[in-house]
This record gives structure tokens, sequence and C-alpha cells, in this order.
């Protein structure tokens, strides 16, 4: 008879940071639990890790479309529990067994397998971006006006990596923009372009409204999946065309939009030059723009 797992006997430490990470991430595979937080552990002692989760009532799963793989996610019990163990920054927006099946599913976790290529970068060079150091869709005001006047922007997520250095820490915050190729090229493209807008916005005193929350505008990453390599490419390509021609971008050149394959990036890693920016779109570059001068923070 196999061993029932109680939530005593599940939350370790390892357990619970591994709830955690399934309430603030919202979905995950198994292989990506795995690359976040047991990189040295076998794919079967990180199966056996989840099922004790879900024996405890703190995860549960659903099947993977066309895979024989699971896709797990945290329980509402799972999530208060890692609450109260401060492993969390608010209240997580938990998904059910429903939307873990449901269409936004594949956006999610390439949301994730974006992010885990940071943490496989920074743990081979010692740098800081742990299972933790991505929320998912940040929401930004566009505006000033309230109720159904407001108008907002939602990154796909917001990154913020530490680089160590000898004379301190860099710190280097992203926009993450995911795209499937569900979107014409036009509309990808006028999505990005929002940011401007974003970076335009003032409030009553004249301040940029973003600065409130960071320290430096971060530039935009977005990701390209869904697709054969040649079309993909097909589509950075014209994107940035189109980035190039547009007048708010024009107007605010600060601005850094960058665009990747979500296949370079999970092959070659961030610090590789597989990135276009959308103001020298014919040099290929690194995440920090290799070489170019990059904003950032020093504590």
């Amino acid at each position: 008879m196999s061993k029932r797992f109680t939530v005593q006997t599940a939350l370790t430490e390892t357990g619970t940071e591994v709830t955690a990470s399934l309430a603030q991430h919202r979905v995950l595979s198994t292989a990506q639990v795995r690359a976040i937080h047991l990189p040295g552990r076998g794919e079967r002692w990180t199966q056996r890790l989840l099922v004790r989760l879900e024996q405890a009532g703190l995860a549960g799963f659903v099947q993977a479309p066309r895979s024989h793989g699971r896709l797990w996610h945290a329980t509402e019990i799972g999530a208060r529990l890692a609450q109260e163990a401060g492993l969390l920054d608010g209240e997580p927006r938990l998904i059910g067994a429903e939307q873990a099946a449901g269409p936004l599913q594949a956006h999610t976790l390439a949301v994730n397998d974006s992010a885990i290529c940071f943490v496989e970068a920074a743990r081979k060079r010692g740098d800081d971006f742990g299972p933790f150091a991505w929320h998912h869709e940040v929401a930004h005001p566009l505006s000033r006006g309230r109720g159904r006047r407001r108008r907002r922007l939602i990154s796909d997520a917001v990154l913020t990596y530490l680089r160590i250095e000898e004379d301190g820490v860099a710190v280097e915050q992203r926009f993450l923009e995911i795209d499937r190729a569900t979107l014409t090229v036009d509309r990808l493209a006028a999505e990005l372009s929002r940011y401007a807008e974003l970076h335009g916005l003032t409030g009553s005193d004249g301040e940029s409204l973003w600065r409130s929350r960071y320290p430096f505008f971060p530039p935009v990453h977005c990701v390209l999946t869904g697709g054969r390599r040649p079309a993909l490419e097909r589509r950075r390509a014209t994107v940035l065309a189109l980035l190039r021609s547009d007048p708010r971008l024009s107007r605010t050149p600060e601005i850094g939009i960058s665009i990747c394959l979500l296949d370079d990036l999970k092959s070659d890693g961030p610090f590789a030059p597989i990135f276009r920016d959308a103001r020298d779109p014919e040099r290929a570059v690194d995440w920090l723009g290799s070489g170019q001068a990059t904003e950032r923070t020093k504590r």
C-alpha cells in the first residue's frame, strides 16, 4: 500500500519553496520545476516530490496536451501556506485544473520557459535570479482616468536580475513579452510600441509615473515562439521594421525593445548574441546590449 503524505510531511523546506513557486508562476511542468528548484536531482525524484504535494492537497495537476507529462498548479491551501511561510509577495493569482488545461496554458509555460533561461544563466555565472525573480501579468496604468476610462498596459512578466560584480551589484530589470504567433505582425508591433505611452505618462506633478516602481525604465524583451524558425525570423524582421517607423518610439529612442526566438534563448542563453534591437536591428546583441551602454542601478 502506497504511503499517503500529509501537509506536515510534504512541507519540507524544498516542498514549501516548490509550492510557493507553483502559486507564483501559475502552471509549471515537471521539467520546469526541476530546472528551477532541483537541477541536481533526477526527473523521478522531482516527480515524487510533486506527488507528495498533490497527496497533501497543496498542488494539483493536469495532463499536458500531446505528451504524457503533467502540468502542476498550487491549490488554495498550498498558496496560503506558502504565503504564511513568507515566500510570496502579496496574494497570488491562482488557477485551477480547468485553467491549467485551458488556452492560456501554453502562453504561461512559455513565459516560465523564458525566465528559466535566466535562472540557469545566473546559476552558471554566480548571479542572483532565483525562483521568485519574475512576476506575471504586471499591470501599469496608461492613463490617469478611473473606471472604464482607465487604460492599462499589462506586461506578460517583469524580471529582476542581479548581476554580481567586483564593485557591487547591478540591478537589471526587464519587461518580458511572449508572442506565440497568434497576433498579426502589425498588432504585435502596436502592442510593443505601447511602452512608449507608459514611458511618457506623467502625474499631476509632471513626474513620470513609472519612476514610482522602477529606478530606470526597463528595456523590453519580446520572445517569439509557436512557429517554424524561418517564419519566426521573418516575423521578427517585419516587427522590427514596423517598430523603427513608429513615431512614438522615434520620439523616445531611450526605450529599448529587442526580439529573440525562444529556441535560441533555450539553447544559447540570454548572454549570447541572440537579440535584435529595434534601434539597430542589423546587429546581434545579448540581453545587456553586448557592449552597448546599459542602464543599471548600483547598490
